[in-house]
């Protein structure tokens, strides 16, 4: 009898154990929240801070960092173009081709919501055909605008 009286309930009990334990819940890769695999692993994405801090101290070991959208270059930024376009792939093969495989490349988009950017996945995968090993991914988990130009980091000129 008590087993009838918690079966209106279960659903509602479940859901609230799911939202709790859920690895999900911790991840910063939206597309992880959103139950969809990247090429990317989390240890690949690098936060909007830790660039901008990167840029301020003018180190030498900055990474080069392609803009393969249709947004502004942050600063230091080259930009590519829309890499879901076939002749902006070309670019950026172009581009990379001179350079040691270990290099650090920092790829961002910023044009909409990360898990929802069609331009981020065929660059990364684009460079991992080529045999970078270094590749970071802006986490831009909106989109420029409030990840990036809001809270007054570096632009391009």
């Amino acid at each position: 009898m008590k087993s009838n009286l918690l079966k209106p309930f279960l659903p509602s009990i479940l859901l609230i154990l799911l939202s709790i334990t859920s690895k999900a819940q911790v991840s910063k890769d939206p597309n992880v929240l959103l139950g969809l695999k990247t090429p990317w692993t989390s240890s690949e994405l690098i936060e909007p801070s830790a660039l901008a801090a990167d840029l301020k101290t003018n180190s030498t070991t900055t990474p080069l960092i392609y803009n393969i959208g249709a947004v502004e270059n942050i600063k230091g930024a080259r930009h590519i173009g829309s890499a879901s376009n076939a002749e902006n792939l070309e670019k950026l093969r172009s581009t990379v081709k001179d350079l040691p495989k270990n290099t650090t490349i920092v790829i961002y988009c910023g044009c909409c919501p990360f898990s929802k950017c069609p331009n981020v996945s065929p660059a990364y995968l684009e460079l991992k055909k080529l045999g970078f090993s270094n590749i970071k991914v802006l986490d831009l988990a909106t989109n420029l605008k409030t990840d990036w130009i809001d809270k007054g980091y570096p632009l391009g000129k």
